[in-house]
């Protein structure tokens, strides 16, 4: 077999979509199924960013648009870092892509090949861990602790990284454990890492509007000394409930933005262009869908929490960042997979087992609390009900 088609076979894939399709088949089948498997926001995206694609439609914006995304998009997003986070950036190095998963694509792509290293959060976004092997570059986990807040801990990354290692892939807040990592121990990370000019890093930072309790998001993009190998993503699929948009970005240095516009040239062509002009819209316009969908997020966060912990054989660390909670439900007596599938099929609830986001998710499993109060409240009941008269398999 060809090896560029045996490549396809270490591919792996994101579970949370097959849990989404079962729940969606008991569904039909008349079960009543709560689903808190998929990250995807339950708001509808802003009614002024629809009626600004309607609007771009309307003017004849039907075309091509340039490979790294229309220029007034780009001014926005460069605006809008600055104004965020008080950095400044050339819209030369924006690339806008059909969402955030295109730049771990083309970052992992670029940086991976047979005997070299990637580290990567693990539990982490699968498609990490996927896309490394799929280059067959060796996937280096870096442990996301509870003990440490599911937050990355720059004395073990650090450790982590040799003569072999290409890039670092980071993420705060994350996803699967809704952790933070502190200024402090990012302050520290970036500082070990001047001991490593070679190595890359890849910072996910989808989540960064999502932050709780009066935590601020630290951006790598703050640190001058990564500028010229930095990679941050980005995107509007979280922040503006814009999941099915397809909408994501990445500030590039120098020396690899040409390389992204060539692979986006010979992929993607470009980004559909009236959503390009919605993207405009969601960062220029009115904040307040924003800070009103945050702000249920905190709310449902609680009662998640609170609940999850009420549950027998199971404790939950409090998120900080993102809409996920990651319980520990090792006191069960059940395995992490074996307990999601049997909350889906028995109890009517859809949650993703600890192990598909790594090695180190056995134990846990991770539950989206982007869905209504009532729903959250149904699903803890039931949880508890199954977990209270069945036995661990």
């Amino acid at each position: 077999m060809p090896s560029t088609i045996a490549a396809f076979d270490r591919m792996g894939e994101e579970n949370a979509f097959a849990v989404l399709a079962r729940a969606t088949e008991l569904g039909r089948q008349g079960r009543d199924i709560i689903n808190l498997g998929i990250g995807q926001p339950d708001f509808a995206t802003p009614p002024n960013v629809v009626e600004a694609a309607v609007r771009a439609l309307r003017d004849g914006h039907h075309g091509y648009t340039p490979a790294t995304g229309i220029l007034p998009l780009r001014e926005a997003l460069a605006a809008d870092l600055h104004r965020r986070l008080g950095v400044t950036v050339s819209p030369d190095n924006i690339a806008v892509v059909p969402g955030g998963k295109v730049t771990m694509f083309a970052a992992i792509l670029m940086f991976g090949e047979p005997g070299v290293e990637i580290v990567y959060p693990d539990p982490g976004f699968p498609i990490y861990r996927s896309m490394i092997e799929f280059t067959g570059a060796t996937p280096v986990p870096l442990p996301m602790r509870e003990a440490n807040g599911f937050a990355f801990s720059a004395e073990e990354a650090l450790a982590l990284l040799g003569p072999r290692t290409r890039l670092v892939i980071l993420n705060s807040p994350a996803n699967p454990t809704g952790g933070v990592t502190p200024k402090a121990e990012v302050d520290a990370f970036v500082a070990g890492l001047e001991r490593f000019p070679e190595v890359a890093v890849l910072s996910d930072e989808i989540y960064g509007q999502m932050t709780y309790d009066g935590l601020a998001h630290t951006s790598l993009l703050a640190y001058p000394s990564l500028r010229d190998r930095l990679i941050m993503l980005d995107g509007w699929s979280k922040t503006y409930a814009m999941t099915g948009w397809r909408m994501g970005y990445a500030v590039w240095p120098d020396g690899l933005i040409d390389r992204l516009r060539k692979l986006a040239v010979n992929c993607w062509s470009c980004v559909n262009a009236p959503a390009q002009w919605a993207g405009i819209e969601a960062l220029t316009g009115p904040q307040d869908a924003v800070h009103a969908m945050v702000a249920e997020f905190d709310r449902r966060r609680r009662v998640v929490v609170e609940g999850l912990n009420a549950l027998p054989g199971v404790s939950c660390a409090t998120p900080k960042g993102a809409f996920y909670a990651f319980p520990n439900i090792a006191a069960t007596g059940w395995r992490a997979k074996p307990l999601a599938a049997a909350l889906l099929e028995t109890a009517g609830v859809a949650t993703i087992g600890g192990p598909d986001f790594g090695v180190h998710g056995e134990g846990y499993i991770r539950l989206s609390y982007a869905d209504s109060i009532p729903n959250i409240r149904r699903a803890l009941e039931r949880m508890g009900e199954f977990l209270a008269n069945t036995t661990p398999s």
